[in-house]
């Protein structure tokens, strides 16, 4: 039974994840992406992929949005940009326009994995990604003790 539990809570978890998610913006922004705020010029300061942000004044927190990691997800655009995927990102600089187009200017890598249109302005649904871990790892917990015995 907990088996069934187990499995039936990791095929909703997807759909089930990003309704904590928080809204904004998205937009894309291109290289030269360093120096960085978080990191100067440190190369190794990108994920792989290149699946990486800057953030607005909003989610930058004086710099403690350094390093942290969103789910975001595309709702709506013009002419329907969206793509069905959700991807995970890093924060890596400081919005460097001002004002800031957007909630999140993302890396090409990054907008292209979930908009069709390169220069689009999205709507995107987004939450920190340590945050969903730490909601649902004592379920997590509880079903792999279970299956234990």
């Amino acid at each position: 039974m907990a088996l069934f539990f187990f499995f039936f809570f990791l095929m909703i978890f997807k759909h089930v994840s990003m309704a904590l998610a928080d809204i904004g913006t998205a937009t894309p922004y291109g290289p030269p992406y360093l120096p960085t705020q978080c990191n100067g010029n440190s190369i190794e300061q990108f994920p792989p992929g290149n699946l990486f942000v800057a953030v607005n004044e909003g989610l930058w927190d004086n710099g403690a949005a350094c390093g942290r990691r969103y789910r975001l997800r595309c709702l709506s655009g013009r002419n329907r940009p969206c793509k069905t995927d959700i991807i995970e990102v890093q924060v890596v600089n400081f919005c460097p326009k001002s004002p800031c187009p957007s909630s999140f200017l993302m890396s090409k890598e990054a907008f292209s994995a979930i908009s069709r249109f390169p220069n689009a302005k999205l709507n995107v649904e987004y939450i920190e990604y340590d945050i969903i871990s730490q909601v649902l790892q004592p379920s997590i917990s509880k079903v792999e003790y279970s299956l234990k015995f």
